[in-house]
C-alpha cells in the first residue's frame, strides 16, 4: 500500500469532513452535553466509512450520473438544514429554564443518541454531493492497492476527526455549556445550516 495516496486521501478527507455541518454540531453538542459522546463519534465515524467505500469503490459515479437522485438527496438535504439550523436557533434564544436538564439527557439513552446521529448523518446532503461523488470521483482515479490507500486515509480522517471533536468538547464541556457559550454555538451552527441550505437552493435554481 503506497503512502503517498494515503495521505492525499486523509488531507482531501479532512478537507471535507473538519467544516462545520450537521455531522460536527451534533458531536459536538453530545460531546458538550456528555451524552455517549463516544458512541456518537463511532457512529458518525463508522457510517463515513461505508459511505466512503461506497463513493470510491464505484458508487459515486452512479449518483452523480443520476440527475434525478442527485435532486431529490439535494432536496431532502435542504430540508433538513432547515429544519437543523432552526432547532439551534431556537435553542439559542430559548430561557435557561427551558434547557433541557442534563439527568433528563442522560435518561434519554443510547438508543436516542444513535438515531440522532444516524439521521444527522444519512439525511445530510453534503455526505453524498461531497464524500460520495466527489471523493468518490478522486478516488476512482487511482488503480489497485493506490485506490485502496486513498480510501484509507479518508476514513482515517473522518476516524481521528470525529473522536478529537467528540473528546475536545467533553473536556471544555464546563466552559462551552455556560449560557452565553452555549448561545453562541447555536447560533453558528444555525447559521451554517442556513448558508448551506441557501447554497444549495442557489445552486437548483442556477
Amino acid at each position: 500500500m503506497s503512502l503517498w495516496p494515503l495521505l492525499q486521501g486523509f488531507g482531501l478527507g479532512a478537507s471535507m469532513i473538519i467544516p462545520i455541518g450537521a455531522q460536527n454540531a451534533y458531536v459536538l453538542n453530545q460531546g458538550i452535553k456528555r451524552q455517549h459522546h463516544l458512541t456518537t463519534a463511532t457512529v458518525c465515524s463508522v457510517l463515513d466509512m461505508l459511505f466512503i467505500s461506497l463513493g470510491v469503490f464505484g458508487g459515486g459515479a452512479l449518483l452523480s450520473s443520476n440527475e434525478t437522485v442527485l435532486m431529490a438527496v439535494t432536496l431532502g438535504g435542504i430540508a433538513f438544514l432547515v429544519f437543523y439550523g432552526s432547532l439551534s436557533l431556537k435553542s439559542a434564544f430559548s430561557p435557561a429554564s427551558e434547557q433541557e436538564p442534563s439527568a433528563q439527557v442522560l435518561a434519554r439513552g443510547r438508543r436516542a443518541v444513535i438515531a440522532g446521529a444516524l439521521a444527522v448523518t444519512v439525511l445530510n446532503p453534503h455526505l453524498y454531493l461531497d464524500t460520495v461523488v466527489i471523493l468518490g470521483s478522486i478516488g476512482g482515479q487511482f488503480e489497485g492497492q493506490d485506490r485502496i490507500a486513498f480510501a484509507v486515509g479518508t476514513i482515517l480522517a473522518s476516524f481521528t476527526w470525529f473522536f478529537t471533536l467528540s473528546v475536545a468538547a467533553a473536556k471544555m464541556a464546563p466552559t462551552l455549556s455556560k449560557p452565553r457559550v452555549k448561545r453562541g454555538i447555536d447560533l453558528g451552527v444555525a447559521l451554517m445550516m442556513f448558508v448551506i441550505a441557501a447554497h444549495l437552493a442557489k445552486g437548483l435554481l442556477a
